[in-house]
């Protein structure tokens, strides 16, 4: 943690976060044609005890800390996530059509608030590519696929369905889960399917709620939902027999920040991740589990940085949880250090905490 905290992050974050995001990617992905770079990363890295392992949506987790949709958004990292200990990672988002996303810059740190803005714009190599790319990559922990609407404000209507569903059939023989993005707050046109007749009407479109063969589907849900809305939600999910949630999306909420105004004003629009969204995202776990009965497993996301965190989102309701920004601040270390701190808590739990 300090050779990460003191020497490797004050170099990195010397560098624009794009750039920093755009470097890492790189090394991700020459480490990802040199398997023999990667075996000792995940002898270093890699926490194995028969109390992480999880069964969820009928899929075996080696743990339950997997890779937020975010980082990896065209699967060219996915040897490295395992190498680091990841249990699962989740790709995208991915859409139907390849697009560059937003301008540089898109990526801002808040550093005093251990806390991230993007507005990427949902920029990816298209569906196909990434399927492709799954399809030959040698992970073995389980990888989901992250699917949006394509950034561009004519599609809507009809074709907004079309669009989602060309995503879905590219993606559904490689992926074991996937998750609907339709809280994503950077598409241009500030659309999304988190309105309860218009995620009936794609859940219906997709025949989520057929027994036709399919991988689990999950919904992925904004933290800037009302109570009332999450309600509404979870009635059309339940519907149409929805496998699960991933709870929470980033917000477009700057209150409580400790970043200066002037300097958010600069920064403008985006979608705020991290510890400033821990507190709310854990409530949101907590209503969401507790307004679905707990029928459905939900992967809790936001503001993951220690064991400490995870156990919270855990203790909330969450089967599973995810990492992206604590991985920024944290380093790669972080999943060796929450998975090691929920072995202690678990040993803890069943009186054997002197191993």
């Amino acid at each position: 943690m300090s050779l990460y905290r003191y020497l490797l992050r004050p170099l990195i974050f010397r560098l624009s976060p794009d750039r920093a995001h755009d470097l890492v990617i790189g090394v991700c992905k020459y480490m990802e044609k040199r398997r023999w770079l990667l075996d000792p990363i995940e002898r270093c890295f890699s926490v194995t005890d028969a109390g992480l392992k999880r069964k969820v949506f009928g899929l075996e987790f080696p743990n339950p800390v997997g890779l937020a949709a975010g980082f990896d958004k065209n699967a060219t990292a996915l040897g490295m996530m395992q190498a680091l200990g990841f249990g699962h990672a989740e790709v995208g988002s991915v859409t139907a059509r390849a697009s560059a996303g937003n301008p540089k810059p898109r990526n801002f740190r808040l550093v005093c608030d251990e806390s991230a803005i993007n507005r990427m714009g949902l920029g990816n190599d298209g569906a196909a590519v990434v399927a492709e790319r799954i399809g030959k990559s040698r992970h073995t922990i389980p990888v989901g696929v992250n699917i949006a609407k394509t950034n561009d404000p004519g599609i809507t209507g009809q074709a907004a369905l079309e669009d989602y569903r060309t995503s879905f059939q590219a993606v559904r023989a490689v992926a074991d889960f996937i998750t609907l993005n339709v809280s994503c707050p950077n598409a241009g046109d500030g659309r999304t399917f988190e309105e309860p007749g218009l995620l009936d009407q794609l859940l219906q479109f997709l025949a989520i709620g057929s027994d036709q063969p399919r991988p689990p589907v999950l919904v992925k849900l904004s933290v800037d939902l009302a109570p009332d809305q999450v309600a509404e939600l979870v009635e059309v999910c339940t519907a149409h027999r929805v496998d699960g949630y991933v709870a929470v999306n980033t917000s477009v909420s700057r209150a409580g920040l400790q970043t200066s105004a002037e300097r958010l004003e600069r920064i403008g629009p985006g979608g705020l991740s991290g510890r400033a969204i821990a507190a709310r995202s854990t409530e949101f776990i907590a209503y969401l589990h507790q307004t679905s009965k707990g029928h459905q497993p939900i992967i809790g996301v936001g503001g993951i940085f220690t064991a400490a965190d995870a156990i919270e989102k855990l203790n909330a309701g969450a089967s599973l949880v995810q990492v992206y920004t604590g991985l920024i601040f944290e380093g790669p270390g972080v999943v060796r250090r929450i998975c090691r701190g929920l072995v202690r808590q678990g040993r803890r739990k069943t009186g054997d905490g002197k191993r």
